[in-house]
This record gives C-alpha cells, structure tokens and sequence, in this order.
C-alpha cells in the first residue's frame, strides 16, 4: 500500500509483526543482503525526528517506555534530568529536552536570577556531558507585573547565561504555555512576547519551546506562526485541543498539516508527543507517531 494511504493508527502487534517479517526474510527465499537491507530499512521517513514526553506515561516504568519509543522510530524522550541519562543512553535515546526550574517562579523576577542561573548552568553542563541538545526554563508568573517589566527582566537574566550555552552547544528553550486554562497568570503566554525575549537577548541558543496545544487555545494560527517565527522556535511540544488528548480526528487540529509546515520551513528541532492519552498509551502513542511522520 502507498505510504501516504496507510491507515494512521497501527497496534504493537501490527509493529511486531512487520519486525519479524523483516528478520524472517532469508527464510523466504530473500539474499542474506536483501534481507539484512530489509532489516535495517527505517520505519519512519526521518523528515520530523520525534520524541515523548515521559510524564504522561507515568505508570511504565522508564526502561520499560524506552524500548517502546525505540520500536516506534522515535529519537528520544523528553522532560527527564540526568538522573535518568543512563537508561536513555542503553537503548540509544537521547533526552530531547532537559527539565529544569520551575513554572511559576521563573526569570521574570530578578531576585530569581542568582537561584535560576546555578540551576541552569549545572543543567548545561549535564547535558552537555551527555551530548544532548536542549534546557528547558519558564519566565514565571506575572503576579501583578507588567508584560514589558518582566520582558526586561528575563532578558537580563538569560544574557548572563547565554554565552556558556553557545561554548556548550545547548540550546535553553523558555516553554509558551497557555495562561487561560492550564497555567493561570503565567507570562510567555504569547509567542511574539516570547520572540521579543529572544530577539533581546541576541543569541542563537536562546529559542523557544513552541508548544502547539497551548498556542492554540491562546493564539491559534499555528502554521503561519510556525513560518513567521521559524529562527526563534527551537522545541515543539504536541497535544490535542481541546483536553490535551490525543491528536487524531478527535480534536481540532491538523497536525499532518503542521508537519509538513515544519518541513517546509526546514525546522530541525526536535517533535516531542506531550499528550495524555485517553486510550490505551501505546496504541495511541504510536498512532501519533505515524501520524506526524510526513
């Protein structure tokens, strides 16, 4: 069947069967190099490199999850701390993006910054000692403080950062999240107000996590937004709207679409899965999968 008809929702056992035929292959007549071609060949197309973020599969246990995520095609998993390096690095997974700081209390506030910056910069150097790409950090909540107070302040604060993240290689993604239902007060609430922290600080390891859930309910026009501000997203974070379920016809959003805006737009950031799924997690995890492989 052409790959662009295939059905977008496959079973583990589906997966598991299509893995055996490939091992099985000299056993049907194929050459050993046919066979080993066969085995080799990617599941997935490789145009968007897919990650997971761990904490909506909570119950599976992390090695357990890992070997999931690797039969799926994904890269990586997201939102773990070092601790957890060593279990992603014996399946060959890498951690998308590093969790560090906290939501509510972040680099809006400058008696945050001495606090926030120890913490990052250990971040940073974990992981790049590990060899991965990306930090997460948040720019609090307002709480009574204007947008362009707070700009100023997170502007301050990542300057003093951003050069040992340029000598480390890793980039620090602050994470847009919708203030409207989930993340009540919370300032980059908006990516052009995100866009303008970065432009501030002026350097190309200071981007954004672009989450799609939350950008839609707060923004919407997700693929024109995507192209108008495709240098300073560094990190996509994907979930159905409304509920934060699974991205499948259930919800409003084309994802198939977004990803192939991404591709257009030459993104090469990292697509982490932050769902939380209503069926059975695997299933829907790896229909997920299938469906952003554009």
């Amino acid at each position: 069947m052409d790959n662009d008809r295939r059905p977008l929702e496959i079973t583990r056992r589906s997966a598991l069967l299509a893995s055996a035929g490939a091992l099985g292959a000299t056993m049907t007549g194929m050459s050993p190099l046919a066979a080993q071609e066969a085995k080799e060949k990617p599941v997935l197309k490789g145009n968007i490199k897919q990650s997971v973020s761990k904490w909506c599969f909570g119950k599976i246990p992390l090695d357990e999850f890992c070997v999931k995520v690797k039969e799926m095609g994904m890269v990586g998993v997201d939102l773990l701390g070092p601790g957890d390096f060593p279990t992603l690095k014996k399946h060959g997974l890498i951690c998308t993006m590093v969790t560090c700081g906290n939501i509510a209390s972040g680099f809006n506030r400058r008696e945050n910054h001495p606090r926030l910056l120890a913490d990052l910069r250990k971040a940073i150097e974990a992981t790049a000692d590990a060899g991965f790409p990306n930090v997460i950090c948040f720019s609090g909540n307002r709480a009574g403080m204007s947008d362009d107070e707070g700009a100023r302040n997170c502007i301050e604060g990542l300057k003093q950062i951003a050069s040992f993240a340029e000598e480390k290689k890793v980039t620090v993604c602050m994470e847009l999240l919708n203030s409207k239902r989930d993340h009540k007060d919370y300032m980059c609430d908006r990516t052009p107000w995100g866009v303008e922290v970065c432009k501030g600080v002026g350097s190309e390891r200071i981007k954004l996590l672009y989450d799609i859930y939350h950008m839609q309910i707060m923004e919407g026009d997700i693929i024109a937004t995507i192209r108008q501000y495709k240098q300073y997203i560094g990190h996509i974070h994907t979930g159905g709207v409304p509920g934060r379920n699974e991205i499948d016809e259930t919800q409003e959003l084309n994802y198939p679409a977004i990803m192939k805006a991404l591709v257009d737009a030459k993104y090469t950031g990292y697509v982490a899965h932050e769902f939380i799924p209503k069926r059975d997690p695997l299933t829907s995890l790896a229909a997920a999968v299938r469906l952003c492989d554009v």
